[in-house]
């Protein structure tokens, strides 16, 4: 299902400016795919490639959190596009969304997965894992915890100077398929609203290819 841009953007720039994500969400969750994800924090600066994104379009989508309306876990979907979602998934690990569209439209996207691209060491310190791990980042909470993404960063500018994407200058080739885990969102759950680069072995479940 393609919808058109709402609003164009130069890609020129190295950190993603406010129009790239006040647009429609599918074409926010599929040009994510290939940008770069950065935390600046007093330990250091982490990268990933966003490899794996999934679109949330409330509040009619019943996998959206917004689809029960505006409470406080939910404000900033509602609020201007390129600000931060951060929630606790399955009470466990924290999951990193973007807010996109127009503001009042409670869409987002989650950023499920990453390929490690600077930082590395500090990533694997912070996951207990070896730099060289697909575990590293490949998940939601996984990618947050190695980038120390928590809910102080809910509602955080995406266009300040601390977490942001950058253009990467990567034309990756991109696969689609339902999104993960949302079976009880009935006709909702069969939309093809998850994009991934293909063959990345970063992307977390299958299909991959």
């Amino acid at each position: 299902m393609a919808e058109p841009d709402s609003v164009n953007y130069s890609p020129d720039a190295c950190k993603l400016p406010r129009e790239f994500y006040a647009r429609p969400v599918l074409t926010v969750a599929r040009e994510c795919i290939g940008k770069l994800l950065v935390h600046r924090t007093p330990e250091g600066e982490t990268a990933g490639r966003i490899v794996e994104a999934e679109a949330y379009r409330g509040p009619l989508d019943l996998a959206a959190h917004s689809a029960h309306g505006l409470t406080n876990r939910t404000a900033a979907m509602f609020g201007p596009p390129g600000f931060a979602y951060v929630y606790l998934a399955y009470g466990a690990s924290w999951a990193f969304n973007i807010v996109a569209g127009a503001e009042g439209e409670p869409h987002a996207v989650l950023i499920r997965a990453l390929e490690p691209v600077r930082g590395l060491e500090l990533m694997a310190r912070r996951r207990g894992r070896a730099a060289t791990s697909r575990d590293l980042t490949n998940g939601p909470g996984k990618l947050a915890q190695a980038l120390a993404i928590t809910r102080a960063h809910y509602g955080i500018d995406l266009c300040g100077d601390r977490l942001f994407l950058e253009e990467a200058g990567f034309n990756p080739k991109i696969g689609r398929s339902v999104r993960i885990n949302v079976a009880y969102a009935r006709d909702w759950a069969l939309k093809p609203w998850r994009f991934y680069e293909r063959g990345n072995r970063y992307v977390s479940v299958s299909p991959r290819t």
